[in-house]
């Protein structure tokens, strides 16, 4: 026979309280780029999409024209399953690179890239980028904010 003393619940509320608080601050970032491993993960490179997502309100993301130079580093994410393809990881840019993100989900989410607070729509199915100049030095995570997945850790050098 089990009994259960009555003091023996405060771990368990103690852990389920920590618990909350970290996954409150999940969209927390570090700017300390020495946490960087220099290695990156390979990304699929994929030519230029010719769609490009409305930025989210209050979002200062340029859309790609014709004009627009070329980009410097194209990272592509595909999200299928709740699965991140490809794997989750860190991705390293240089400071001052002009970069795109693509991503494709198939659910409709958002895309944010936190220290920069850019975003996008993902409409299912359908690709969407970000593009902007990488200016700030850190470690800055991306995001999507409905199936709270980290698609990557962007390094900034």
């Amino acid at each position: 026979m089990f009994v259960r003393a009555p003091g023996s619940r405060i771990p368990a509320v103690l852990a389920t309280g920590v618990l909350t608080a970290l996954l409150a601050t999940g969209c927390g970032q570090s700017d300390d780029p020495s946490v960087a491993d220099p290695s990156t993960l390979p990304t699929a490179a994929a030519p230029p999409t010719t769609t490009t997502a409305p930025a989210l309100p209050d979002s200062p993301t340029p859309s790609a024209t014709a004009s627009t130079p070329a980009v410097d580093r194209q990272i592509t994410v595909t999200i299928a399953k709740r699965r991140v393809n490809p794997p989750t990881g860190r991705i390293t840019v240089d400071k001052g690179q002009l970069v795109r993100i693509t991503v494709t989900s198939e659910v409709s989410d958002e895309l944010h890239v936190h220290g920069y607070e850019l975003g996008a729509r993902l409409p299912a199915g359908t690709p969407a980028s970000v593009e902007f100049r990488a200016e700030k030095t850190g470690l800055f995570e991306v995001e999507t904010h409905e199936t709270e997945l980290v698609l990557f850790q962007l390094v900034v050098r």
